[in-house]
């Protein structure tokens, strides 16, 4: 696709060229004339000239710079050059095969000056050397890509599940009298209950024989 918008390119600016160098080169040599024969000149009179030779020389020089494709400057320099070849051959006829009569802007335009003077033959000769350089012929190489590290992804967190009953159920009541007194071995099995004593028995009465207190000898065993 680049060649061929630079194929369009130049055909476009090989006509807009020779008509921007007539009009600067007819201006240019029609003032410095009539500077000599009045014998005073005055400088602002060359601004137009001036102006159509920069915007052709701008013109060419993009097309012949830029590292598009050179098709265009090889076809913009083919067109240019073919008029001057054309004198070697048959002068007078490519002369008058010429457009001549033409005004632009108010100003004549006398396509034959660049020609006759070989400012068409300069140019296209130029142009046409963009062909020797392969680089022109080759894509500008695509920066590559930066290749960013991995990110990290962190680890997911496994969740704690939530409870199902909330809240818990309070444990069960627990009866102290038959519940049995445990030390920290869970295997001793409980101590046996001490004998009640019948009401109204003295604290100090003896107990039951085979009883055993604090205090008491082998004897009352």
């Amino acid at each position: 696709m680049r060649h061929l918008w630079s194929f369009l390119a130049g055909l476009v600016v090989a006509p807009v060229t020779w008509v921007l160098v007539t009009l600067g080169q007819d201006g240019s040599m029609r003032t410095v004339d009539r500077w000599v024969e009045v014998g005073t000149f005055n400088t602002a009179n060359l601004i137009e000239p001036a102006v159509y030779l920069a915007v052709g020389g701008i013109l060419l020089g993009l097309l012949g710079t830029l590292r598009v494709s050179p098709l265009g400057p090889l076809v913009a320099g083919l067109l240019l050059v073919t008029p001057y070849v054309g004198m070697f051959v048959a002068p007078f006829e490519v002369r008058d095969r010429i457009p001549d009569g033409w005004a632009l802007f108010g100003d004549p335009l006398p396509l034959e000056l660049p020609v006759e003077n070989g400012t068409l033959f300069l140019i296209g000769v130029l142009l046409m050397t963009a062909v020797v350089s392969r680089q022109r012929w080759r894509r500008w190489p695509r920066p590559a890509a930066l290749a960013l590290p991995p990110v990290a992804t962190p680890e997911p967190v496994a969740e704690e599940p939530a409870p199902t009953d909330w809240p818990p159920p309070a444990p069960a009541a627990v009866d102290r009298d038959t519940a049995p007194l445990s030390l920290g071995y869970p295997d001793q099995p409980p101590p046996e209950p001490l004998p009640r004593r019948s009401p109204g028995a003295s604290p100090w009465s003896a107990p039951p024989r085979g009883t055993y207190r604090s205090g008491d000898t082998r004897d009352d065993l």
